[in-house]
């Protein structure tokens, strides 16, 4: 539900923008969301060592459900992007607790088939969220894409409550409240940054731009000065002492950033260059989405068989081959040209993805396993923030000089595909530094050993 949410908006915007009078302002429809989100994960980590797995999941549900029906019964957008807010609290307890509530309840030899399971449903949701937007919006209105996740969640809620087991917690401590602050301020601040950055309105020489990434850089540099320091951090700095379990966030965030940058470019190639209907280019944009939500169980199931130091860097491998071949774009494709290209990225993507995820979550110690588990959403999210910035930053640069050096505009399709080319070629140096630094992990990570207690535990 959470990641349905993250997409199913996207199609709506224009009805949103034109019933509610919105402008331009409703971009903050998404990013209010997004900020919410990534802002928060390591906070809402945190919580759940402290609080248990199973009330911070619930309450996140709630959270959701209820910020959902707001989002529904919205007449202004002002109201839209507070209720947004509120649904992004919801999404990122869950998004930040479920991999560590699967990782309490696997043993490390199921763990990678159980978090593939959980990739699948993730990858369902995205496809799934412009083509259920599409079917909701024509018949029902734009509220009823907020509406569907009331029924749903107040089901999920029931389930969750009979079958979650009760997880161990830590000893109740202070909270770091200095450490949340300087995190929630800055991620935001650098995020806000890096969505305006390609901006035309802005540009990354808007002094309001460098102000935002200066900032966000400066409260991160003191977040992590702050957590070296306290007796009682939100962060244990000593989790990224653990090389299995860094090696794997490294590699993670390089795929999202690459990842990021696809996600970007492929909707201007299909629609401008190819001249595709916005129908025809979300069919064709299935078949990457579709292709990761079959193959992320195979690849946690093999997983337990196969060391992941071989099966997640020969799945970037095969990613990096799928962005290379990417970087031949050609005014003259037809849509199978773009989808066996972007079911081969997201063949590879989902063998790395499970078994990494695994890797990093049987490497952490069990008391800091929220957090740990909070930081692999993260850097998907930042990841994905990061090359979109990356790949507009690319784009235009080279498109503009192209235009500049050949006398041309910058609209000319030579240009435009000289500037897309050079992303895909960005893409695939960023996977291959990703396959060097998953090689570096060792063959066998350190393990702990699952903690399951309560009614529910054999659920």
């Amino acid at each position: 539900m959470s990641t349905l949410d993250s997409s199913i908006v996207n199609i709506a915007l224009p009805t949103i923008r034109r019933e509610l009078n919105a402008g331009d302002s409703v971009e903050w429809v998404v990013l209010s969301y997004l900020l919410t989100t990534t802002s928060t994960l390591l906070i809402m980590g945190k919580l759940s060592d402290w609080l248990g797995r199973r009330p911070m999941y619930i309450a996140g549900f709630v959270i959701f459900v209820c910020g959902s029906l707001l989002c529904g019964l919205s007449d202004t957008v002002e109201f839209l992007v507070i209720s947004r807010i509120v649904q992004g609290l919801g999404a990122s307890m869950l998004f930040a607790i479920s991999p560590a509530i699967i990782s309490d309840t696997f043993a490390p030899s199921e763990r990678g088939q159980a978090l593939g399971l959980m990739g699948a449903i993730v990858a369902a949701g995205a496809s799934a969220g412009p083509v259920i937007g599409g079917l909701l919006l024509g018949r029902f209105g734009w509220s009823s894409i907020f509406f569907v996740n009331v029924p749903v969640g107040l089901i999920a809620i029931w389930r969750a409550w009979a079958v979650l087991p009760v997880s161990a917690t830590e000893e109740r401590k202070p909270f770091d409240l200095v450490g949340a602050g300087l995190f929630l301020v800055g991620v935001t601040t650098l995020l806000i940054g890096l969505d305006f950055g390609p901006e035309p309105d802005y540009g990354w020489n808007d002094p309001r731009v460098i102000g935002l990434l200066g900032t966000g850089a400066v409260l991160l540099t003191g977040f992590f000065f702050w957590e070296s320091r306290t007796p009682l951090p939100m962060l244990q700095l000593d989790l990224f002492r653990i090389k299995p379990y860094t090696s794997a966030i490294a590699a993670a965030w390089l795929g999202f950033v690459a990842s990021g940058a696809n996600l970007f470019i492929i909707p201007f190639f299909l629609q401008q260059l190819l001249h595709f209907t916005p129908q025809k280019a979300g069919l064709t944009l299935l078949a990457g989405p579709l292709t990761l939500s079959v193959v992320a169980p195979v690849g946690g199931y093999l997983s337990s068989r196969v060391p992941t130091r071989w099966l997640s860097s020969a799945g970037l491998l095969v990613t990096a081959v799928g962005y290379f071949t990417f970087s031949f774009l050609r005014p003259d494709w037809v849509w199978q040209d773009v989808v066996w290209r972007s079911s081969l990225v997201s063949f590879g993507f989902a063998l790395f993805q499970s078994p990494n995820s695994s890797s990093a979550l049987n490497a952490a110690p069990l008391a800091q396993r929220g957090v740990a588990s909070s930081i692999i959403a993260f850097v998907r999210n930042m990841g994905l923030v990061v090359g979109i910035a990356m790949s507009a930053a690319v784009w235009y640069s080279v498109r503009n000089r192209y235009a500049l050096t050949n006398h041309t505009g910058p609209l000319d399709t030579i240009a435009q595909l000289r500037g897309m080319r050079a992303v895909y070629w960005a893409a695939t140096g960023l996977i291959l530094t990703a396959v060097a630094i998953s090689l570096t992990r060792s063959s066998t990570a350190q393990t702990a050993q699952p903690s399951v207690s309560g009614e529910g535990a054999t659920a």
